[in-house]
């Protein structure tokens, strides 16, 4: 999320429209690009299981299944967004912005391959519980990222001056040098050296291991990509308004994105652990962490709403000096603080009952709350209400807030029946 950011705020420094077409880009892979994702959280889900067995065997083989796995879902997703870069000739936005884009989307396209070939085995390490490595590398790759988009956006140094394609090849290079660093530690390191050690008669395709992730893998990706969706779908919505519009909705959005990255993280080791006393069929375990990880969201959702409209009249201009982009932007961050707290518990809760295998049916009320409730009460508000682009993110804001009420109440009903269960057994 730092490279987007990254990305966004020195390119927005050439002009608006450059900005716009960075957000065009990113919401037109968005949806992809988190599927894929989606993908590779099976990987750590499996891990976990069987860590909590204390079966390294299987940890090996889930392993060399996994990335298999994503490898091909990598190489579909970034083919088909570099063969089908036209489609955003087709989507209603500015021209100017369009043709700024359509290089950047190749690129970007194509450094979707590294970065979840690297998320695959950051998956791996986090299933272990062993985190830190992937945090070492994801952070190294920040100031790589603004060096090279130092030299290449700008034309510094006797580079040439690519301006946003430059930002696409610093993303591609970074992404790379992330995911060789990662797969030369995992390979090579004395942690994960017995996993390693067993690739001889564990390193074999199953079907039905492959099952067993696409099991998980599947709905994930659905859940995740049906929340970028909607984002990402709000983004094109916006654009068709002008490119200020996007611009400013981009600017918002980022920012927004940046605070739901630790969202993601909490949702991740609360999906852990609790995967891990499943494994032990610990449900009282499973309840504890629940509870407290939904309560940490809480807390954390506050202050960043606080932030927010403390901090919404700075933060637009560091991304662009347009008046007219700051002012609506400011406004937008507004709305950001009020679902920072919706958006933190439904992404926990979410993972938290990814933790007990629970999927099918929170894919469907996820799909219920943003696309049958938010997407369609934002455009309606945007444009026959003629509210703009607040309308989109009022509805963004109830599909949120819905999704939040859906996930909590089931993980906790499912928590306290299987608890009885276990106390009657």
């Amino acid at each position: 999320m730092a490279l987007h950011l990254i990305d966004s705020a020195m390119v927005g420094a050439i002009s608006y429209k450059h900005l716009a077409a960075a957000a065009l880009v990113i919401n037109a892979m968005n949806i992809p690009f988190v599927i894929g994702i989606g993908m590779t959280i099976s990987v750590s889900q499996m891990v976990s299981l069987a860590n909590g067995k204390q079966d390294a065997q299987q940890v090996s083989h889930y392993l060399y299944n996994g990335f298999i796995l994503c490898t091909l879902t990598a190489l579909v997703i970034s083919f088909t967004l570099v063969f089908g870069k036209n489609i955003l000739y087709h989507l209603g936005q500015d021209p100017d912005v369009v043709e700024l884009a359509m290089p950047f989307m190749k690129l970007m396209g194509l450094s979707i391959i590294p970065m979840l070939l690297f998320m695959t085995l950051k998956q791996f390490a986090d299933g272990l519980e062993y985190t830190r490595t992937a945090m070492i590398f994801s952070l190294a790759g920040m100031p790589l990222n603004i060096l090279l988009n130092w030299l290449l956006i700008y034309g510094n140094w006797g580079f040439p001056r690519l301006e946003l394609e430059g930002a696409g090849w610093a993303t591609l290079i970074t992404r790379t040098c992330m995911f060789l660093a990662l797969g030369y530690v995992v390979l090579s390191h004395k942690t994960f050296a017995r996993y390693i050690a067993v690739r001889h008669n564990q390193w074999k395709l199953k079907a039905k291991t492959l099952r067993e992730l696409l099991h998980i893998g599947v709905p994930s990706s659905m859940q995740i990509g049906m929340e970028a969706g909607a984002f990402a779908v709000s983004g094109i919505i916006i654009g068709t308004l002008g490119a200020v519009s996007q611009a400013a909705h981009q600017i918002a959005l980022n920012c927004a994105s940046f605070t739901f990255m630790v969202s993601m993280g909490l949702a991740q080791a609360g999906s852990i652990r609790v995967s891990n006393a499943l494994g032990r069929t610990d449900w009282v375990k499973i309840i504890v962490i629940g509870k407290s990880t939904i309560l940490t969201a809480l807390i954390y959702g506050t202050i960043c709403a606080a932030l927010f409209v403390i901090l919404r009249n700075v933060l637009p201009v560091a991304f662009n000096q347009e008046p007219q982009v700051v002012e609506l932007a400011a406004l937008l961050l507004l709305f950001a603080a009020v679902f920072q707290i919706s958006d933190s518990t439904q992404a926990i809760s979410a993972g938290l009952l990814r933790g007990i295998k629970d999927v099918k049916t929170p894919t469907i009320l996820i799909g219920i709350a943003y696309w049958v409730i938010g997407i369609p009460v934002g455009y309606l508000l945007a444009f026959n209400f003629n509210m703009g682009a607040k309308g989109m993110w009022l509805g963004l804001i109830l599909g949120l807030t819905v999704a939040s009420g859906f996930l909590i109440t089931r993980f906790l009903k499912m928590g306290k029946r299987n608890t009885l269960r276990g106390a009657r057994g």
